[in-house]
């Protein structure tokens, strides 16, 4: 699978979770499109994804859709993402990402080279109830392992030959739309910086490419950002969510931004 493959799954993926019969542009720019049950954003927010140099976004209702369109229309295409750029020409009064999206073919995978053993849970196994415990309610919402749908590649932390340790750092998948396969990491606090997301990746990534799926990952830090891209991903853009604040309009002095054919 080419890059441009790569791209045109990702957007397949993003407009069937949009809920709208409304595609990317062709080019630079966004389409807005009304969609209360958007799945890009919670329900109420707006959402805009970009990818590959264009950005579809949602709103729960005809106004907000106008107001988004309005402004957001001849931003950059990479300032649609930009939380600040976005509060510089609408009333946000909250926030959620940016985060990064990419995605790896088979032939662009890059797997880790004789790991250590990986061992396969079920993901509703207690020891990741205690891995996403130790990490606390932030990074275990993001690694989100409570939902996968693949199994559980764990690494144990094992002092002595044959002991069952505690797992320090598992990986899984959930099965999207358009035959994606989602994925979430997760490490224990005292067992990073040592390889071990990158190795238990590498093997939910092999799982899901071995399906047939496309795998994506989605990061704000920059050390996920760093072990997709060793794993091979490649960043093809991003996705914001942001709130209005309700019955406001755009801040006074925000540059005016022409419609579709101004």
């Amino acid at each position: 699978m080419r890059t441009a493959a790569l791209l045109t799954g990702a957007r397949l993926l993003w407009e069937d979770l949009a809920g709208a019969s409304v595609p990317f542009p062709p080019a630079d720019g966004v389409a807005v499109a009304v969609s209360p049950g958007s799945g890009i954003c919670p329900p109420g927010w707006v959402g805009v994804v970009s990818l590959g140099g264009a950005a579809l976004a949602t709103a729960p209702d005809e106004d907000t859709a106008a107001l988004v369109r309005d402004a957001l229309t001849g931003l950059p295409t990479e300032s649609l993402t930009d939380a600040d750029a976005v509060r510089a020409v609408l009333p946000v009064t909250a926030v959620l990402g940016p985060a990064a999206l990419a995605y790896v073919s088979r032939e662009g995978f890059r797997p880790v080279v004789a790991p250590p053993v990986v061992e396969l849970l079920p993901g509703r196994h207690p020891a990741l109830r205690n891995l996403e415990e130790e990490a606390g309610p932030d990074d275990a919402g993001e690694a989100a392992l409570d939902e996968i749908t693949s199994p559980a590649f764990v690494v144990r932390e094992r002092e002595r030959e044959r002991e069952q340790g505690r797992v320090v750092a598992a990986a899984g998948y959930r099965a999207w739309p358009a035959s994606t396969a989602h994925l979430g990491v997760l490490t224990a606090p005292d067992a990073r910086g040592r390889g071990l997301a990158r190795t238990a990746a590498s093997a939910a990534v092999a799982h899901a490419l071995t399906a047939g799926l496309l795998p994506q990952w989605r990061a704000r830090v920059p050390a996920s950002r760093r072990v997709a891209a060793a794993l091979g991903f490649e960043e093809r853009g991003a996705q914001l969510s942001f709130r209005l604040t309700p019955g406001r309009r755009p801040r006074p002095g925000a540059p005016a931004r022409p419609g579709p054919g101004g």
